[in-house]
């Protein structure tokens, strides 16, 4: 299993909470925790929180796809549109 440290600010975005409240909630589920060499503390996520932010980060990648596909959509329903004839014009075919 990974380990990932997280400051309490990154702690409580994750738990969508403050960082005095992850602070505390880490203290509660008795996460490893340690001084970081930038002078910041910050907490080993435990199985379940490991499980949270692996999720969230598989979503939001997904989201991201998903919203890229949806402007290539666009783009390609606007080129289409662009290319059609206007109402009452016709095409004349290379066959002719």
């Amino acid at each position: 299993m990974p380990q990932i440290w997280m400051t309490y600010e990154e702690l409580g975005a994750l738990m969508n909470c403050d960082a005095a409240e992850a602070r505390s909630a880490a203290q509660t589920m008795q996460l490893d925790r340690r001084r970081s060499r930038d002078g910041r503390t910050r907490a080993k996520l435990n199985l379940m929180l490991t499980e949270v932010f692996i999720d969230r980060l598989v979503r939001d990648g997904i989201m991201r796809e998903l919203d890229s596909c949806v402007g290539d959509l666009r783009t390609m329903r606007d080129r289409m549109g662009a290319a059609r004839p206007a109402a009452g014009e016709t095409r004349t075919s290379a066959a002719g």
